[in-house]
């Protein structure tokens, strides 16, 4: 079954189909990733997107029950050199192709991977169309170009009603703006009292739960595109401790007055190199978006930078100088990636006992 790959800027790949026989479109990106595809294809923060994985073979160790992070994932397709045909493995279940064929997903390989990833890196990401190699590339270009790509995938990938997962230790609102379930887990492992919320939960809402902590979680897209999420966060600042990820270190900046811009083709991949700006020391990160926050809206904002990424300079980190919050670019829970910078829940939990105590004296200290 071959099937072509059409860029926007008219570029065409050819290569042999997998999983679903259905067109897509979608924004085209790529990921640096060894291992853990499994993982990037059920991240929700690629929805809407087509992935490309440098890595040249994949599928070799199959899908598992175990390693998915959402239910169902929500990625447009995956671009691969080689997507291997009979996987090995203890916890194999399926392959890749049968994955992608039981849940509508159009697979390319075959194709030259360098390639398309030298054209992303030069040009910044581009639109591109999965089809069936009868399809006219003319006709499919025009209609590419044409096509205007959805600005509310938070909207599409987060929970419609709040749940718990429950625990006895603090309680954690965790805000799902495309939550990956390791951030889910590592707050499990915890003992956290954790309630998940949909992103579009007010501030009034979140406080009415009484917690000892919010979560912003990672998700997709452009973070203005969701700005009932910067008007939650601001009503959240100094009446609870706050801890975001990814797409939630971008809505916390925005809600603090700094500013957020697109990347040229951004971070995806499981080895980026980050400096903690206080400490000195660099962790390998695992990371997955295409926004960042812009270094000159720092300067008269009530932020301090934390961390910065090795490779560009760009912010990878931020605190609030006056109340409990912090937030980073990358992902502490990994999943997949190096867990260099899983320190970083304690770092939370700490903050929230901190919280407590300084509560607890304030309200002695009036009593007296």
């Amino acid at each position: 079954m071959k099937k072509q790959l059409i860029l926007e800027d008219g570029t065409i790949f050819i290569g042999k189909g997998f999983g679903s026989d259905t067109n897509s479109i979608g924004e085209v990106v790529f990921n640096t990733g060894m291992t853990g595809y499994q993982e990037i294809l059920s991240d929700p923060s690629y929805c809407g997107q087509i992935v490309t994985l440098t890595y040249p073979l994949i599928g070799n160790y199959g899908i598992n029950r175990d390693d998915f992070e959402s239910i169902s994932p929500a990625i447009s397709g995956f671009i691969v050199k080689e997507a291997s045909e009979f996987p090995s493995n203890w916890r194999n279940e399926q392959s890749i192709a049968e994955y992608f064929e039981m849940k509508n997903i159009p697979g390319i390989a075959g194709i030259d991977t360098r390639k398309l990833t030298r054209i992303i890196r030069q040009h910044g990401t581009l639109k591109g169309a999965i089809c069936s190699i009868s399809e006219n590339p003319e006709l499919i270009l025009e209609k590419l170009r044409a096509t205007k790509l959805r600005n509310d995938q938070v909207k599409q990938v987060s929970t419609k009603t709040p749940y718990p997962s429950p625990g006895r230790g603090r309680r954690v609102v965790l805000v799902d703006f495309g939550m990956k379930h390791g951030i889910l887990r590592e707050l499990n492992k915890r003992d956290c009292d954790v309630i998940v919320v949909p992103y579009n939960t007010t501030a009034e809402e979140i406080l009415s739960m009484s917690p000892d902590g919010v979560m912003l979680s990672n998700g997709p897209g452009d973070p203005k595109d969701v700005p009932e999420a910067i008007t939650m966060i601001k009503g959240l600042l100094g009446n609870v401790p706050i801890f975001g990820i990814c797409l939630g270190h971008q809505l916390f900046a925005l809600a603090c007055g700094a500013n957020t811009e697109k990347m040229k083709f951004g971070h995806r991949g499981s080895n980026h190199p980050v400096k903690d700006l206080q400490t000195g020391k660099v962790a390998l990160t695992s990371q997955n978006h295409g926004y960042s926050v812009e270094e000159n809206s720092i300067s008269g904002s009530p932020l301090e930078v934390t961390h910065i990424a090795l490779n560009d300079g760009t912010i990878e980190g931020l605190k609030h100088k006056e109340v409990p919050a912090f937030t980073v670019q990358y992902h502490p829970e990994a999943s997949p990636g190096p867990e260099d910078a899983n320190g970083l829940f304690e770092q939370f939990l700490q903050m929230i006992e901190s919280h407590k105590e300084e509560g607890a004296a304030a309200c002695q200290s009036v009593q007296i």
